[in-house]
This record gives C-alpha cells, structure tokens and sequence, in this order.
C-alpha cells in the first residue's frame, strides 16, 4: 500500500488592520469594532463592547480573546483603554429571558456603539449579523481572527464580563462563577442541583426551563 502524505496542518491566520485600512483610505475616518461575550452561559449578562483603535498606535500582539491567556487579555485591555475609543454595554439575564439571547445580543452591540464618545463612520461586527446603527456596518464571520478592530474588542468584552462574573461570585459565592463564568460546567450544575437557580440565571435556558429562581 501506498503510504498517505500527511494533511498539511491549518494555521490560522492572526487578525491585522487591512479592513480598517482600506475603509480609511475611502474616507472613513473612525472605524469601530464591535463583539461579544456571553451568549452560551446558563448565568449572568451578555457583555459587547466597541473599540475603534488608534491607526497610529496599535497594540501589539492583539488578537481573539480566546486565543490569549488571562494575564495576556488583562495586559493588552490596559493598552486598548489607553490608547483607544472605547465603550461597554450588558444586557442582564432577565432581559435574555424576556427577548431570547440574539436580540439581547444586538442590543447589548447597539449600546455600546452608542456610547462610543467619539461617532463611528463604520462598525465591523463580528458574526452575521449587523445589529441597528447609527452609522454603516458589515458582519465578518469570525472576525475577531480577521480585524484587529474586532479582536480588541472581543478582548475587552472578556474581560469586562470576567471581573462582573467574579464580581458577581463574591456577592454570591454559591455557584462558583469566578471559576466558569456561568457556563454549564460540572461544578455549576452540581451547584444548581443543591441550590436551584438565582435571580442571575438565564431561565430560558435549558437546563433551566421550568424551574422557579430560588432568590
């Protein structure tokens, strides 16, 4: 038999500035990116947050927050604060139950655009879809790996809803959030099981359909 040539590995390719660049070039003169975190845990808010960066100052070596680890993000968010327009915005759990997670997801985006201090002539979002603007914008699928826009963004979105999720850990320690940030890991389900839900918990959520917050 003849022997197989390995599959060349994929390497995936970091984000750069080319989108931004070339939006620039045509006029364009403040270019946000925009992304989330929190659509898939069973607890806490869903955070987006809206960057637009210096094209003069860069942070170096900005990327898809879940490529990077905890000291990286927390380093790359102080030089992202320092040298770019940013904003923040959450939607909490009950609104999630209320409106289902995609449209709590594009309003927490709209917000955050909205409260960007200084206009963006252009949003590029990560995802399909582009939520209501004030300005033109275009979804990039995967385009934290594509944008560093998008990547500083995602960035600051992970670390904003880590500390509330740690925040929210201290206020009530009963479910281990600082450690999963309310994604349904063994400990958090065992946890549900001996307390039931809280008031922070998404009750549209499977596996928590049904079941009445404990308070």
């Amino acid at each position: 038999m003849k022997s197989r040539a390995p599959k060349p590995k994929t390497v995936k390719s970091a984000p750069d500035f080319a989108r931004e660049q070339t939006l620039l070039s045509a006029g364009l003169h403040q270019i946000a990116g925009v992304d989330e975190v929190g659509r898939g845990p069973l607890a806490g808010p869903v955070v987006a947050a809206a960057v637009i960066l210096d094209p003069d100052n860069l942070p170096s070596g900005l990327n898809d927050s879940k490529t990077l680890s905890a000291a990286r993000r927390d380093a790359l968010y102080l030089e992202i604060m320092r040298h770019a327009h940013v904003a923040v915005a959450s939607v909490p759990a009950a609104v999630i139950d209320r409106i289902n997670i995609r449209q709590a997801t594009l309003l927490a985006m709209t917000r955050a655009v909205n409260a960007l201090a200084v206009p963006p002539d252009h949003v590029l979002v990560d995802g399909r879809d582009v939520p209501p603007l004030p300005c033109t914008g275009e979804a990039l699928i995967g385009g934290d790996g594509k944008s560093l826009s998008i990547a500083a963004a995602s960035i600051i979105a992970k670390v904003t809803r880590d500390r509330l999720m740690e925040r929210l850990s201290e206020h009530d320690p009963r479910y281990g959030y600082a450690s999963h940030a309310g994604y349904g890991t063994a400990v958090h389900l065992a946890a549900l099981e001996q307390y039931g839900p809280s008031p922070d918990h998404r009750m549209s959520f499977a596996p928590l359909k049904n079941r009445e917050p404990q308070g």
